[in-house]
């Protein structure tokens, strides 16, 4: 058992905090500045209208080509991850999507702000895959959705800088120049990344104890697991198809929650900073807290499976309210139902990632992610295009909501059909 106490001291006395939570740390502030790279649009989209010329269906085209290209980079970004090492996957993925995160600077309609997303989205697809391999590496079952939890989180963070900083930067920059200044992040990030990242038996800042902690799980499988033996797994199905039901509700909330309350509310962009801010504060507490009840479930003495399953059973239905946000006038009754459901959704993505660590081995946890995951952004595609049109036609969100509503709880019935105990799936 690991224990903090045998760590070196720290100057002031206290007890030194393992290496494994700062590598966590870079995974929370790589997820922080994705959030921020993908939201600039969502936040400026009102104002762009106005600038550029479009509709919602051809904005749904502009978010339709960020989640095909998601859906694309996806279906390689795990198992190039796989091959590549953590460290140089993440690297290479970060410098493509920081450049492409910068190239709505000189767009000048809906194609070219199209190609620029779609770039943007085959860069930020590696970013998960890579985070899920990296908590797999560096941590061992029992901490895997507390820490996924914690970096997932980085979403919220995210989420919440765009109202703060993008009207700051589009003031003092202008519009082009705030898609400037939000992609240079990346570029900090990579420097730290390069100089703290090493896998743990290679690296200088892991202590023996912590090692041994995090290498405190029975044998796992090593080398290169072929997609062709994944994909007949139930266990891959049934959390691609959790990706499926459920990620576009949040894209739906980031690309379009903006416009919702600058529409119906008949805010600017300074006046809907506040209640943006305020959902994705709301939330913030979802993704860490959806992560430790799993381990509360544990600590009761239900079995990993139970576990898991009631987390993401208690995260599914503080989503049900949600039908009620398009009767209510008040905005901040859309605030805090939006908020609650974000938060459950958070909370949800941390523990569904985390049942891919636990049914298959490390060295296929980012290639499962990344199938998942581009099954996920496929239903986002069929979101957006679907957002677009329904808000075109009938200048209602009503059936949007509700399709929120009834999502988790459908995903989760066909994960308990699918995985019903959470087995180690059977590769060979």
């Amino acid at each position: 058992m690991y224990d903090a106490a045998s760590e070196p001291s720290s100057a002031i006395g206290l007890p030194r905090v393992g290496y494994r939570w700062r590598i966590c740390a870079l995974l929370f502030f790589a997820t922080v500045i994705a959030y921020i790279d993908r939201g600039v649009i969502g936040y400026l989209e009102k104002f762009l209208e106005k600038e550029i010329g479009w509709n919602s269906i051809q904005y749904s085209y502009i978010t339709t080509a960020f989640q095909i290209a998601y859906a694309i980079g996806l279906a390689t970004a795990g198992r190039l991850t796989d091959r590549l090492g953590t460290r140089k996957g993440f690297a290479f993925a970060i410098t493509l999507w920081s450049v492409a995160a910068m190239l709505p600077a000189v767009a000048y309609s809906v194609e070219t702000f199209a190609i620029a997303m779609f770039i943007l989205g085959l860069g930020e697809a590696a970013n998960f895959p890579a985070c899920i391999k990296t908590i797999a590496e560096w941590f061992p079952r029992k901490e895997r959705a507390f820490a996924t939890g914690t970096f997932n989180s980085g979403a919220n963070v995210g989420n919440i800088v765009v109202p703060i900083v993008v009207p700051f930067l589009t003031a003092e920059l202008g519009w082009r120049g705030a898609f400037v200044g939000t992609g240079a992040l990346g570029f900090i990030w990579l420097a730290f990344w390069l100089v703290m990242y090493a896998k743990p038996h290679e690296h200088q800042g892991v202590s023996p104890a912590e090692l041994a902690h995090i290498q405190s799980d029975p044998g796992e499988r090593t080398g290169s697991v072929p997609l062709m033996r994944i994909l007949p797994r139930k266990e891959a199905w049934a959390f691609a198809i959790g990706k499926f039901l459920t990620d576009p509700i949040w894209w739906f909330y980031l690309f379009w929650l903006p416009r919702y309350l600058q529409g119906t509310f008949h805010l600017n962009l300074s006046q809907s900073r506040t209640p943006i801010i305020a959902v994705y504060t709301i939330s913030c507490a979802g993704s860490v807290l959806g992560g430790w009840l799993s381990a509360l479930f544990a600590k009761r003495g239900f079995s990993a499976n139970a576990s898991r399953k009631f987390a993401l059973l208690s995260c599914a239905l503080p989503v049900v309210p949600i039908i009620y946000a398009p009767y209510t006038q008040s905005l901040w009754m859309v605030v805090l139902l939006v908020g609650i459901a974000a938060a459950a959704h958070q909370g949800w993505s941390a523990n569904l990632y985390t049942i891919t660590s636990d049914t298959f081995p490390k060295s296929a946890v980012a290639t499962v992610v990344g199938f998942g995951g581009m099954i996920g952004a496929l239903g986002g595609a069929l979101f957006q295009l679907a957002t677009g049109r329904i808000v075109a036609a009938t200048n209602s969100y009503i059936p949007l909501f509700l399709m929120a509503c009834i999502a988790y709880l459908a995903a989760l019935g066909i994960i308990q059909l699918l995985s019903p105990s959470l087995k180690p799936a059977r590769l060979d």
